[in-house]
């Protein structure tokens, strides 16, 4: 990073204790700039801080280096208060491209949303959702019987989408993750793996009796009949990591350590 980036840091936090009180010690040592004119964000709380902060400040090409004051803490570096300017200076940068959902809802309304983990449809009642599943523009299950379906990016694979018993995806692969939540026909199928140029669609079977829900990271629409998923190539968030803490090599230890 040139050293131009270090000149203007701006800081955020969660809501928890250990994060303001963090915060507060580092404006007091570094100051405090305009988050929308600085040169880098740091964010320090957990992974919900850091996929708010990454929206906020989305196609604005400030990175934004995390340090962990939450709980799992998978896209933040480690929390350290001494050496952060020797940090910024070391700090490998990440782009990542976000999921575009459209999603029509049971009255004909358009939503639209970015996720940059995931994009989940469940059900939204006792009863399992009916999905059918088409990929470019082709029929490729007609009937997936469910708790729901999501689809990831390789940032997102580790999320939701492992617990879901879906593959993690290297952070530079241009895959996306097709995971099916809790399928009860087929009951075998696992999921596919995806190019990220594929266009999704999901249908709701039986929307009325079986409502589903989507959600876009945060965002959530209910009672949805349609849902299109696609990579959005010309958005972009910038993420900041230590050298021997990237992403990368943390979705690969995750293959081999993360049971």
């Amino acid at each position: 990073m040139p050293d131009k980036a270090l000149s203007r840091i701006g800081f955020i936090a969660s809501s928890v204790v250990e994060a303001q009180e963090a915060k507060s010690r580092f404006e007091a040592r570094y100051g405090q700039h305009e988050l929308e004119n600085c040169d880098v964000i740091v964010a320090l709380g957990g992974d919900g801080l850091m996929l708010s902060a990454l929206h906020r400040f989305m196609n604005s090409d400030i990175p934004i280096y995390g340090m962990n004051r939450g709980s799992v803490g998978f896209l933040m570096n480690e929390y350290a208060e001494e050496g952060l300017l020797e940090r910024l200076a070391a700090a490998f940068p990440t782009t990542i491209h976000p999921l575009a959902m459209h999603a029509w809802d049971a009255d004909g309304k358009v939503h639209e949303a970015r996720a940059l983990n995931e994009v989940s449809l469940l059900r939204q009642t006792y009863q399992a959702a009916k999905l059918r599943i088409c990929v470019d523009d082709r029929v490729r299950m007609d009937e997936l019987i469910c708790d729901g379906a999501l689809i990831a990016t390789p940032a997102g694979s580790t999320a939701y989408n492992l617990s879901a018993h879906g593959p993690i995806l290297p952070i530079t692969a241009s895959m996306l993750a097709l995971t099916p939540i809790s399928p009860f026909r087929p009951r075998r199928w696992r999921g596919a793996i995806l190019p990220s140029s594929a266009e999704v669609r999901f249908d709701v079977l039986e929307a009325d009796k079986r409502p589903v829900a989507v959600a876009a990271d945060a965002q959530e629409t209910r009672s949805v009949v349609r849902v299109d998923v696609v990579e959005c190539r010309t958005d972009h968030a910038n993420m900041l990591f230590d050298p021997d803490h990237s992403l990368e090599e943390r979705i690969l230890n995750e293959q081999f350590t993360g049971f």
